[in-house]
């Protein structure tokens, strides 16, 4: 068996968050309202749960939930978007490629 590095897409859970959130992109939302809407609805639903409503949404409305997790995944990068600037130099994998916080990793075998 090998392993192998999983990094958890936190930008994935936090468009999940916003998706399940009772805020709507007809409210143009700034990013202020964005985090506490996500917070909000990570800590009724937990990571987890708000993953598994989206699944369920999919499921009960497939054409209203497409554009709403484009909506949600637009907004949550726009909001939580990374200074830009190289990697911190001891993470660096190859010169030039910017590679995420090593602390976020996780293993996962194949």
């Amino acid at each position: 068996m090998q392993l192998a590095i999983y990094h958890h897409a936190t930008s994935a859970d936090w468009a999940d968050a916003l998706f399940v959130s009772v805020i709507q992109g007809s409210d143009k939302p700034d990013a202020s309202q964005v985090r506490k809407a996500i917070a909000a609805a990570v800590r009724a639903y937990g990571g987890g749960g708000c993953a598994q409503r989206v699944a369920q949404e999919f499921g009960d409305h497939p054409e209203t939930a497409v554009a709403r997790m484009r909506w949600a995944r637009e907004v949550a990068g726009e909001v939580f978007v990374s200074p830009p600037g190289p990697a911190r130099d001891r993470f660096r994998k190859r010169p030039g490629q910017p590679v995420a916080d090593p602390r976020a990793w996780r293993l996962a075998r194949i």
